[in-house]
């Protein structure tokens, strides 16, 4: 009886056709400053879409009902409602986890590294603030004092990508730890000043739910279906105690684990045995796929839950999250507006508390605590490119936007206007930054003119 050879099944070819569609997606999203450039272009097409003759489909489709849950516990939703109240959970789920991860092993793990970035943040939070409550005082637009305070750090940071070279990595990480201040003072603003009246019992079922995120923290709890369930809950009892609900996020993933449950050098020594140990043995292919999994758990073991879930959650809520965000939020009608609408008290404020309350703030703090010796000026930067970076810290969009929708939720002539300043604010801030780095002295010579830049929150 002939026997047949045994061929390997061998995968399937590409097509080529399939592979040139796909390489321009996959160049764009290897780029580091992609997430912001999709960003701005979703708030563009929103902005065309909104003063297009389809611009009845725009309103439609974010202004559409939704209804969640069952029964009694059912919770009725605008589109905009649910991504705005929901979806951007995971934004500040996010948030929490940065910023727990730079509090543990990153550039706010000491104080000496963490005091001018939170100096600079004061001024960058201050003097914007101040500057908008000096044009609205007396005005209902005054509860809006807050939005431009914050820095958005995917628009922020991509601008400084496309200036290779130009930016030392030292002023890249001052931003980044900058932007991270920002985003705590931005949550502590939401959860104090924007809630919608405070019900206790609703709050201490949070704190229940809180205590028992910590109980998971200190057990080093990894399953995130846990840490899923519990997110639901704090969502549902802060939303009901007055407390805006996407603080959950925040909450969230400042419980999450941030060291490995074992040191890296232990598990690899461990691993090093196991594996010589394989090496001398005979080949087994019945236990092969235990003693890959073997592997695989001893090296879980080095990476941190908050890193995994980082990894996990970052490539939703940069390139799906926060765009549609954008696409739902900066859609601004301007029929009937003219440039003397800008001269408004609300949109002048935004507009300047952003662009020049900005990089005031940041500049004139940074300066006087590296003049008083509080630090050393970050990255070996001179003066003028500090100043770029603070112009560009003026770049306020995504947290701006969500402050804005709070302050005046039920205005919705005040947060257009509010939109307007924003965009306005966030785009010469963007425009002048990038003119003065681009243009300005190049950083001087050292170990940190390297300009990749930290891991960012948002």
């Amino acid at each position: 009886m002939e026997t047949r050879p045994t061929t390997t099944a061998q995968p399937l070819p590409v097509p080529r056709l399939f592979k040139a569609a796909v390489a321009p997606l996959q160049a764009f999203f290897h780029l580091e400053a992609s997430s912001g450039i999709l960003l701005a272009l979703c708030a563009l097409a929103a902005m065309v879409w909104a003063n297009s003759p389809w611009a009845g489909s725009y309103t439609a489709l974010f202004e559409a009902p939704l209804a969640l849950g069952a029964g009694g516990a059912l919770s009725h939703f605008t589109v905009r409602e649910f991504i705005n109240n929901g979806l951007m959970t995971i934004f500040f789920l996010l948030v929490g986890m940065e910023i727990k991860r730079e509090l543990a092993a990153g550039e706010l793990r000491t104080l000496s590294k963490a005091m001018l970035p939170l100096i600079a943040a004061v001024g960058g939070m201050v003097v914007p603030a101040a500057l908008y409550a000096a044009l609205n005082a007396g005005t209902p637009a005054l509860k809006g004092w807050a939005i431009p305070m914050a820095t958005d750090i995917a628009f922020a940071i991509g601008c400084l990508t496309l200036l290779k070279g130009r930016v030392s990595h030292g002023l890249v990480v001052f931003l980044t730890a900058l932007a991270i201040f920002d985003d705590i003072g931005g949550i502590l603003v939401i959860a104090m000043f924007y809630g919608t009246g405070l019900h206790v019992e609703w709050l201490l079922g949070a704190v229940g739910v809180t205590a028992v995120l910590g109980v998971c923290n200190r057990f080093y709890v990894r399953n995130g279906l846990v840490y899923a369930v519990l997110l639901g809950a704090l969502w549902y009892t802060m939303h009901h105690g007055g407390v805006h609900a996407t603080i959950a996020g925040v909450v969230v993933g400042m419980m999450i684990p941030a060291r490995p449950m074992r040191r890296g050098r232990e598990v690899l020594e461990d691993l090093h045995g196991f594996i010589g140990q394989l090496l001398r043995e005979p080949a087994d292919e019945a236990l092969r796929a235990n003693q890959l999994l073997h592997i695989e758990e001893q090296l879980e073991d080095i990476e941190p839950p908050l890193t995994r879930f980082v990894h996990l959650w970052h490539g939703w809520s940069a390139y799906a999250i926060v765009p549609l965000f954008a696409l739902a939020n900066s859609g601004i009608s301007l029929k009937g507006m003219s440039l003397a609408d800008l001269l408004e008290p609300l949109p002048l404020g935004v507009m300047l508390g952003l662009f020049v309350g900005k990089q005031v703030g940041i500049f004139l703090f940074t300066w006087v605590a590296v003049k008083v010796k509080v630090a050393e000026m970050p990255g070996r930067a001179g003066v003028m490119q500090l100043y770029g970076v603070s112009v560009v810290a003026g770049i306020g969009f995504t947290v701006a936007l969500f402050v804005a929708g709070l302050a005046f939720a039920q205005e919705p002539q005040l947060l257009t206007e509010a939109k307007l300043g924003i965009l306005l604010g966030s785009l010469l801030s963007a425009v002048v930054g990038y003119l003065l780095l681009r243009f300005g002295p190049t950083p001087r010579p050292g170990p940190e003119t390297t300009s990749e830049p930290a891991s960012g929150a948002a």
